[in-house]
């Protein structure tokens, strides 16, 4: 016969086996959540690398297609035409370090354009800044990208950085930028995106 008793007892050991499960299940979500972490963090490094990766093509391509008007590494170019541009391949230097005589032309329409945003602005901006003032999607993939190009015009010397995260041209690259033309727009960045960036 079942008596109250062990009914009771038998009620306890199930609510004991409910309360195991429980705990194990609440053990996987806290793993699988764990996973779904660490899955969305390498999603977000391979977007980023992806991005890197065809910026840096897509640089290469159109250095390829720029005619070049002047001298290559001390070589004079003749009457009669420029110097043949050679594909360039992976490694190759795309942002020549700043010397005097390189002006913001030479560098690739990305870094061009970073340049002139920042020189328009007289003042250290964020990479988010610079990225909206670029036309660029307010994306955290973006940010990087622009943020790894903005380190690297501080690596060659046009930039620097006033402070984590905020960076600036030199000042002899803000003179030479601001010497270009007659005050009209520079390839297409007007003056006034000063407006635009608060000042």
């Amino acid at each position: 016969m079942v008596t109250v008793g062990s009914l009771l007892e038998e009620l306890a050991r199930r609510e004991a086996v409910a309360r195991q499960r429980i705990a194990e299940i609440r053990e996987q979500i806290t793993a699988l959540e764990s996973r779904l972490e660490d899955e969305h963090d390498r999603l977000s490094r391979l977007a980023i690398t992806r991005e890197t990766v065809e910026e840096i093509l897509g640089e290469a391509v159109e250095l390829v297609g720029e005619p070049v008007t002047a001298g290559i590494a001390g070589r004079d170019v003749d009457a009669v035409g420029a110097v043949p541009v050679r594909p360039p391949v992976l490694g190759v230097v795309t942002v020549p370090p700043w010397q005097p005589g390189i002006t913001a032309a030479m560098l690739p329409r990305a870094y061009r354009d970073a340049v002139e945003i920042m020189v328009d602005a007289g003042r250290a901006m964020r990479a988010g800044q610079i990225a909206v003032a670029m036309g660029l999607a307010d994306e955290a993939a973006k940010r990087e990208g622009l943020r790894s190009k903005l380190k690297r015009l501080v690596e060659r010397g046009w930039a620097r950085e006033e402070g984590p995260g905020l960076f600036m041209v030199t000042e002899p690259v803000a003179r030479e930028v601001s010497g270009q033309g007659d005050g009209g727009s520079r390839d297409g960045i007007a003056p006034s995106s000063t407006s635009s960036l608060g000042g």
